[in-house]
């Protein structure tokens, strides 16, 4: 089993940044990637960006030049850095780990409010 923990939500005015955090614990050894999603209210569950275990990274074109992702191996946690933050981005982003199986396992969400 794979469990994740999020951290680093919050508010924060326009142009602002946060910085979330993705904790992994378990079976580390059997995740393919590991992924942001955000999800708006009545909407789906949308890509942010992704990042493989040979640190290959995807971003959605929304969010393109301004979100990095990236991963401390040591710490098995994996990062969203968001810069230059729109009200659009207000969301709750949620961690995702897609194990070799196929299946995924998702973070507990984490709520991210830009003001304008």
């Amino acid at each position: 089993q794979v469990q994740l923990m999020e951290s680093g939500g919050g508010l924060v005015q326009a142009g602002g940044s946060l910085r979330l955090s993705c904790a992994a614990s378990g079976s580390i050894g059997s995740i393919n990637y590991m992924g942001w999603y955000r999800q708006k209210p009545g909407k789906q569950r949308d890509l942010v960006a992704v990042i493989t275990t040979d640190g290959s990274t995807n971003f959605a074109d929304s969010v393109k030049g301004r979100f990095t992702i990236s991963r401390d191996s040591a710490k098995n946690t994996v990062y969203l850095q968001m810069n230059s933050l729109k009200p659009e981005d207000t969301a709750v982003y949620y961690c995702k780990a897609q194990l070799r199986t196929g299946y995924n396992r998702w973070g507990q969400g984490s709520q991210v409010t830009v003001s304008s």
